[in-house]
């Protein structure tokens, strides 16, 4: 049996050391554009609304190239919003799948999002890929005056409300925080059903479990799952009837910094593929700015990429 090709995802936010994010916007709708020409299969953009000062509690990571997490940035890091960028890529795009990843839903009303996610699936033909989740941040719960202990059970009622909104005709919807009645979303997204929805987190927790089996096309979990959570994960798709073959799996690669000023070394990160190949994962997340410092370089790692993955996994 044929091994499936590994598709490439090249993540465009967090690339602080090479864009800023307020006056060279420009830069990351140019990746978007040049991974594409190389061959790579999505583009991914997370985001926050606003930070507070929770968001850099623990002090600066180590090196500015890492990921950011809970704690580890600075209040004043630049996340232009997502939703409006992607719409940017979509429009200088063609093929590229356009995944906004870390969508903070409960941050805002489910009509509203629900009606802009579904607008920039229809501009993008279909290319969209949502992963809606809760976040960690409290101050930016409180910035938007939204419960942050009732972040999970807002989420719950996005995706149910979503699922109604996307359908033919009006939707009616009453649950605890949201009700609406005979509300008509148009236009309706562009594949039936709306955009692919992914689902991950730090641990495969209960609810991350229970979205997954009923809403979620794909898991993107942070950092390597343990085989016991993946055990856990197909048993609970075989109980729903389905199978695992209808989640995408999302790995990525990891980036092992010399020090806390340099690069780390793209081959030694492209190791981790094979072995996650061997797991059942088909798509992997890269950030460019953890291997080259030239924003102008780009394009030149994305066909790099390529060509490294393909001697890899052949």
């Amino acid at each position: 049996m044929t091994k499936p090709h590994p598709r490439m995802t090249l993540v465009l936010t967090e690339n602080w050391t090479m864009t800023g994010g307020r006056c060279d916007l420009a830069a990351p709708v140019r990746w978007a554009r040049e991974a594409e020409e190389a061959g790579f299969d999505s583009v991914m953009l997370s985001e926050h609304i606003v930070l507070g000062p929770d968001a850099g509690a623990d002090g600066p990571m180590p090196n500015p190239r890492e990921y950011a997490a809970p704690g580890n940035q600075a209040p004043d890091t630049p996340w232009p919003s997502s939703i409006v960028l992607l719409s940017a890529i979509a429009a200088v795009t063609e093929r590229i799948r356009l995944a906004a990843a870390a969508v903070l839903a409960p941050l805002r009303h489910p009509l509203l999002l629900a009606k802009e996610l579904a607008t920039l699936d229809l501009l993008s033909e279909g290319r969209l890929v949502v992963l809606p989740t809760v976040s960690w941040s409290a101050d930016e719960y409180a910035a938007l005056q939204v419960p942050f202990t009732r972040r999970g059970r807002l989420l719950d009622e996005h995706l149910a409300a979503w699922q109604l909104l996307w359908q033919p005709g009006p939707a009616t919807f009453e649950g605890e925080h949201y009700r609406f009645r005979d509300a008509w979303l148009e236009p309706k997204p562009y594949r039936a059903g709306g955009p692919e929805l992914w689902f991950g987190g730090s641990t495969l927790h209960s609810a991350v479990l229970r979205r997954l089996v009923t809403y979620g096309h794909g898991f993107n979990p942070l950092g390597r799952p343990t085989p016991g959570e993946l055990e856990k994960l197909r048993a609970a798709m075989a109980e729903a009837g389905r199978d695992m073959s209808e989640l995408e799996m999302v790995g990525g690669t990891r980036a092992a910094f010399p020090d806390r000023t340099s690069v780390a070394d793209l081959g030694r990160a492209l190791e981790a593929v094979p072995e996650q190949m061997e797991e059942g994962f088909t798509t992997f997340c890269i950030k460019p700015s953890q291997f080259t410092d030239d924003p102008a370089g780009v394009g030149d790692f994305c066909r790099e990429v390529m060509r490294r993955v393909e001697r890899l996994t052949g």
